[in-house]
């Protein structure tokens, strides 16, 4: 009986716990920007970021992340925020290429209110490395 107990104590201090419910702010929508890469130039491109809402949680937001660049192809990836930050990993969808990064970026809203974020990102292995920036500002 006292094996029983134990086990049940052990077994009871491992389940799953209900985690809060998305309290976040949600980014999910199509954005247009403009970029400056520093091996490629000035561009511009389309992000469309959708959140997975069984992945947020509080303050947390997990989001399906593309980015679609005419002349180069279409990158997807991911993206976690906290706030007002916003974590994002992408990957040309040719991997020969090894044209993929990490960025971070900082949501605000514009004179208009719509939500836009400017982001820094790297890619290490793109032309020796890489590194640019992102304005978007998100479609009406």
């Amino acid at each position: 009986m006292k094996l029983l107990v134990i086990l049940t104590t052990l077994l009871s201090s491992h389940a799953a716990f209900a985690a809060p419910a998305f309290t976040g702010q949600d980014y999910s929508g199509v954005y247009d920007c403009t970029g400056n890469d520093s091996h490629e130039g000035l561009y511009k491109g389309t992000v469309t970021m959708a959140l997975e809402r069984k992945q947020s949680t509080g303050n947390y937001g997990a989001y399906q992340f593309k980015l679609e660049v005419p002349g180069f192809g279409t990158y997807l990836g991911q993206a976690a925020a906290e706030g007002d930050k916003v974590a994002m990993h992408f990957a040309l969808t040719d991997p020969k290429t090894r044209d993929y990064g990490t960025g971070i970026a900082t949501m605000k809203k514009d004179k208009n209110g719509r939500w836009g974020f400017h982001k820094y990102y790297y890619e290490p292995e793109f032309k020796g490395g890489n590194y640019g920036t992102e304005d978007c500002v998100l479609r009406k």
